[in-house]
């Protein structure tokens, strides 16, 4: 086990194509999570928590950690099961997502694995729009499955999507005639987040559930299309972890593409870290936007919507 706490914080540097690293966890029960490596900043045994008046019931307590005051959610009461009492006998994964750091408490923590994106399917039909899971993949023959970390927090404290008067601009929507702006992003939530937000500049959007959705939806575009696919849709935003493939190869496999290359693309996502920013560079994105400011996002739409292409 210590070997896992020791490396977690170095694991997180490390960059792969269309690949990731699951940090594997448990809550209640047998059945094993996972959580980006990329978005764990440490892994510890739960300290002593703080209970505050008027705490969310899925708020077991804040701890302070190096300085800083987090909160800690009770995943598996969080996601609809029975809440963690024996907190003394748990862990806190302290992770970043949008901007902000949480602690999650569960069960135990097992190892970090690789994998491709590839062997990361979506939740199977059925599970439907209460599911918190946003993708399954197998490990030692037994599912795990990867939670919609966006959703869980988003029903603790929501994310407003409203625009700032200033930034509102319905002129956008008007000029880009019926040019399309495509959303890939494997959270449902995430997904109407952004449509949220972008209504007010009133452009026309088409989604998309995953990186490998995404392009047959823009290869399917282009085949209608004389010379350019931006004939037709003008951007895509997309999130860089989604199953099946993300948003990096998304990325690389547009703008290796003639017809799709003069395409712009906003890399939108709750990752953090130095090392996006050479990503972008590497797959030839114009933009990165950590989630989720409205405003920032709608104002680099704005901008690159403005490109001659």
């Amino acid at each position: 086990m210590a070997g896992i706490l020791d490396s977690v914080n170095q694991r997180t540097q490390l960059v792969g194509e269309n690949r990731l690293e699951l940090l594997l966890f448990k809550l209640i029960g047998r059945q094993r999570f996972g959580i980006n490596v990329f978005k764990v900043r440490e892994v510890m045994p739960c300290p002593r928590l703080t209970i505050l008046p008027k705490q969310d019931s899925y708020i077991k307590g804040v701890a302070h950690i190096r300085g800083q005051t987090i909160s800690v959610i009770d995943l598996s009461k969080a996601t609809g099961g029975r809440p963690i009492e024996q907190t003394a006998e748990s862990f806190i994964i302290i992770a970043e997502y949008n901007r902000t750091v949480q602690g999650f408490l569960v069960a135990g923590v097992e190892r970090i694995v690789t994998l491709s994106w590839t062997d990361v399917m979506p939740p199977p039909e059925g599970t439907g729009k209460s599911s918190y899971l946003t993708a399954v993949t197998e490990i030692d023959g037994d599912m795990v499955s990867i939670l919609d970390v966006e959703k869980i927090l988003n029903e603790i404290s929501p994310v407003s999507t409203d625009l700032s008067e200033d930034v509102i601009d319905p002129s956008v929507g008007i000029s880009l005639g019926d040019k399309l702006v495509m959303i890939a992003d494997d959270s449902t939530v995430a997904r109407n987040q952004v449509k949220r937000a972008l209504e007010p500049l009133g452009i026309n959007m088409i989604l998309a559930k995953n990186g490998r959705d995404a392009l047959d939806q823009l290869k399917a575009i282009d085949a209608t299309c004389e010379h350019s696919i931006t004939e037709k849709v003008a951007l895509m935003i997309s999130d860089i972890e989604m199953p099946e493939m993300d948003g990096y190869t998304l990325t690389a496999e547009v703008k290796g593409n003639e017809r799709m290359a003069k395409m712009p693309i906003i890399l939108h996502t709750s990752l953090s870290g130095v090392f996006n920013n050479a990503m972008v560079e590497k797959v030839g994105a114009e933009d990165f936007i950590p989630k989720f400011h409205p405003d920032e996002l709608a104002t680099a739409v704005k901008k690159w919507l403005k490109l001659d292409n």
